[in-house]
């Protein structure tokens, strides 16, 4: 069975609105001539005259009433279709985002963003999941939205990227701390009993490397799950915990941070999505407000 000629549709609507072939070619830019074996092609594919003489004019056959309003329907909702999507209403808008984010995320930012969606978009909801790793398949597979991280060798090449922010490692212990009484210096530091997360637990990380060139190691007594754990434990106990700076501001809250006596390069935490999210007015909208969230949050 041949495919119908969906373009045939567009003609449809035109001549039984205009009820007129000279008029319906006008407004088609057509040649009159072009029109007719237009219409001469529709009545062949419904098996109805559609227009049918009478005196001067054309009129509509039973057929071409019945056909009129959904052919109109059809035209418009394709019409919409293929062009540009409606101004986004946030304040209508009802929508889950999933987002993925490194431990301390929602901890430091959240609070800010749960509180700005509220404001502008009220019937949006957040779904936050853990970063337990950096595969980008939950991003391909529409599973999570959108996705905060260090870029690394397993992030796809496919998946879009912005930089968020700039993140530093800093030292932590509790406010009564030995190691606070006096200058810290690397040989302090490294003398000291560390909590570290599971992500370095064998001694490898940038920081074991960097008190390596000073000739020095480091005692890791204790390993977790992660920042928020590590903090914990170095909040009740001689432990020193070596965690991002931005990333767990308000989880240090009450603890004494110290910058490093060695040094660690900086990490970039960026932004995350997949492409085919790129003009999604909303999912563009949510990008913008985790970019200004994370510029305005120490």
């Amino acid at each position: 069975m041949p495919h119908a000629d969906l373009n045939l549709l567009v003609t449809l609507d035109v001549l039984l609105k205009e009820g007129s072939v000279a008029r319906a070619a006008k407004r088609l830019q057509l040649s009159p001539s072009a029109m007719s074996r237009a219409l001469a092609r529709l009545r062949k594919a419904t098996g109805d005259p559609l227009l049918a003489r009478a005196g001067r004019g054309l009129v509509p056959t039973p057929r071409a009433l019945e056909l009129r309003d959904r052919v109109s329907l059809l035209v418009r909702d394709g019409e919409a279709m293929l062009g540009p999507a409606d101004k986004l209403d946030l304040k209508a808008l009802v929508r889950t985002f999933t987002l993925r984010t490194g431990e301390g995320f929602v901890e430091n930012f959240g609070p800010g963003l749960v509180a700005r969606l509220a404001r502008e978009a009220p019937g949006v909801r957040l779904r936050f999941l853990p970063k337990l790793d950096r595969d980008s398949a939950p991003l391909r597979d529409g599973t999570v939205d959108l996705e905060t991280g260090v870029i690394g060798k397993l992030t796809s090449p496919e998946i879009r990227s912005q930089a968020l922010f700039r993140d530093c490692f800093v030292g932590v212990v509790r406010k009564r701390h030995p190691l606070a009484r006096r200058k810290i210096t690397a040989i302090r530091y490294a003398a000291g009993r560390h909590v570290t997360d599971a992500q370095h637990p064998t001694g490898e990380g940038p920081i074991d490397r960097a008190l390596r060139s000073l000739h020095l190691t480091r005692e890791v007594t204790t390993i977790v799950s992660g920042f928020s754990a590590a903090l914990a434990l170095a909040r009740g106990s001689d432990l020193i915990a070596t965690v991002p700076e931005r990333h767990t501001g308000n989880l240090r809250a009450g603890m004494f941070s110290f910058a490093l006596p060695v040094a660690v390069a900086p990490i970039t935490v960026s932004l995350l999505w997949h492409p085919r999210l790129d003009g999604d007015q909303a999912h563009r909208w949510l990008r913008g407000c985790v970019r200004e969230i994370c510029a305005d949050t120490p």
